[in-house]
C-alpha cells in the first residue's frame, strides 16, 4: 500500500515527525486558496506514485497567487511516467542549507530492520548509492531491542551530518523507527531530510509503503485505498476481493495461495511461456470466487490461454471441480483453460471434470505439463 507524498507526511506527523505546513487539493481554485492560506512562497507538488516529479515539471515554486494558479493549472493533468496528476500538495516553501537521506525497511536476509542515512540526500541519492555506497551509513536493528538512544546517536555520527543537525536527526531517527514499526510499514523514507539555515531539521519529502495486511490493526488505513495506482484489470480484481497483479504475458494464471501462484509464474517462464498475471484466490475455490477470477482474466485481451493451478488442502478437490464447472456456466470464456488439480480429494475432483473436457477445457496431472500445454496454446 503505497502512500502519496502528502499522505506520507500526514502519517509522519502523527508520530511527531516535523513536516512543512501544507494541504492537499484536487482543483486549481482550491490550490490557490490553500496557497493564500499557507502563505507565500509555496511549492506546488504533483501527487503521483512515481519519482522524478521535479525533472518532469511536477514541482514548482510559486511566489504569489498568479504563479500558484499558473503552476496548479499546468501540473494538474500532467502525465508523469504514465501517471496522470489528479492531486496537488501545496506546501510552505522551506529554506534549505543541506539535504540528507534517511529510511527504514526490512532486511529479510538478516531478519532485522535496516536503517540507511546519508549526508548526501536529494534527487541523486540513487547515484550516491551506486557510485559511493560508503557515504550511506547503515544500521541493523533487532526488533526485540528496538532503536536505542545510543544506537541512533551512533548512526547519525557515522553519517557525518553537519553538527548543527545532530540532535534533530537523532530525534527524527527515533520517531521514524517508531512510525515504521508501530505503523506496520514496509518502507519509511525521507528524501530529503533538510537542515534549515536556522539549524532546524525536518521532512521535505516522504515515501511510505504500508503493509496492507495490517489494516485490521489500523482501520484508518482504508482511506488510502482510493489513491492506490491500479490498472483496469487490477481495479476489477480489487473490487472482487482478489489478490491480483497484472503482467504483460499471454497465459492467465489462477492459483490458490500466494506461494503456489508465484511458483506457477516461474514454471510458465521455465517452459517458455509468459504469465499475464498473478492471481491468488486464497483458500476459496467456490463458484463465486472462480467466476470472479475468470471474469478478470477473460477481460484481458492479451490472455490467449488460462492455467488454473489448484492444490487442495482445506479446500477439497470435488469442491474445486464443481466451482470451476459452475463458473464456466456463468462466464463466457474466450481462451482455452488448462487445469492442474492435486491435493485433498484430487481424484474425486478430476473424475468430476473428466466428462466435461474438450478443446476449451483441458486437464494435466502435473504443474509442469499443465504450464507447458497452456504456454503452447497461448503461443498458437
Amino acid at each position: 500500500m503505497d502512500l502519496l507524498e502528502y499522505q506520507g507526511k500526514q502519517f509522519f506527523a502523527s508520530y511527531g515527525i516535523p513536516v512543512s505546513a501544507g494541504e492537499a487539493c484536487q482543483d486549481v481554485d482550491t490550490a490557490v486558496a490553500v496557497a493564500n492560506r499557507v502563505g507565500y512562497p509555496v511549492v506546488v507538488k504533483a501527487q503521483v506514485h512515481t519519482g522524478g516529479r521535479g525533472k518532469a515539471g511536477g514541482v514548482k515554486l510559486a511566489a504569489n497567487e498568479e504563479e500558484a494558479r499558473e503552476h496548479a493549472t499546468n501540473i494538474l493533468g500532467l502525465d508523469i511516467k504514465g501517471h496522470i496528476v489528479k492531486r496537488l500538495w501545496i506546501e510552505k516553501a522551506s529554506d534549505i542549507a543541506e539535504e540528507y537521506y534517511m529510511s527504514f525497511t526490512l532486511d529479510r536476509s538478516a531478519k532485522k530492520h535496516l536503517g540507511m542515512l546519508s549526508a548526501e540526500g536529494g534527487m541523486d541519492i540513487e547515484e550516491v548509492a551506486a557510485s559511493t555506497p560508503e557515504k550511506i551509513s547503515k544500521i541493523w536493528v533487532d526488533p526485540v531491542d528496538g532503536l536505542t538512544d545510543e544506537l541512533a546517536a551512533q548512526w547519525v555520527d557515522e553519517a557525518n551530518l553537519n553538527p548543527q543537525a545532530r540532535e534533530g536527526a537523532i530525534e527524527i531517527a527515533k520517531q521514524l523507527y517508531t512510525a515504521y514499526t508501530e505503523g506496520d510499514a514496509d518502507l519509511c523514507e525521507i528524501n530529503p531530510l533538510i537542515l534549515t539555515p536556522e539549524g532546524k531539521v525536518h521532512v521535505l519529502d516522504s515515501k511510505v509503503t504500508l503493509d496492507g495486511n495490517s489494516e485490521f490493526r489500523h482501520p484508518d488505513y482504508q482511506q488510502y485505498d482510493e489513491t492506490q495506482t491500479r490498472d483496469e484489470r487490477e481495479e476489477a480484481a480489487h473490487a472482487k476481493g482478489l489478490q491480483y497483479v497484472g503482467l504483460d504475458g499471454s497465459v492467465g494464471v489462477i492459483a490458490n495461495g500466494a506461494g503456489l501462484a508465484m511458483s506457477t509464474l516461474d514454471v510458465i517462464n521455465q517452459v517458455g511461456g509468459s504469465p499475464a498475471n498473478f492471481l491468488d484466490i486464497g483458500g476459496g475455490a467456490n463458484a463465486d470466487v472462480m467466476s470472479g477470477a475468470l471474469e478478470v482474466i477473460n477481460d484481458d485481451p492479451n490472455v490467449k490461454a488460462i492455467f488454473i493451478n489448484i492444490f487442495g488442502g482445506i479446500t477439497r478437490g470435488e469442491e474445486v471441480a464443481n466451482g470451476i464447472l459452475e463458473a464456466m456456466k456463468r462466464v463466457k470464456i474466450d481462451a482455452p483453460i488448462v487445469i492442474r488439480l492435486d491435493g485433498t480429494n484430487a481424484e474425486e475432483g478430476r473424475a468430476i471434470l473428466a466428462p466435461e473436457l474438450n478443446d476449451m477445457l483441458m486437464m494435466e496431472t502435473t504443474m509442469l505439463d499443465a504450464a507447458r500445454r497452456a504456454s503452447e496454446l497461448a503461443a498458437g
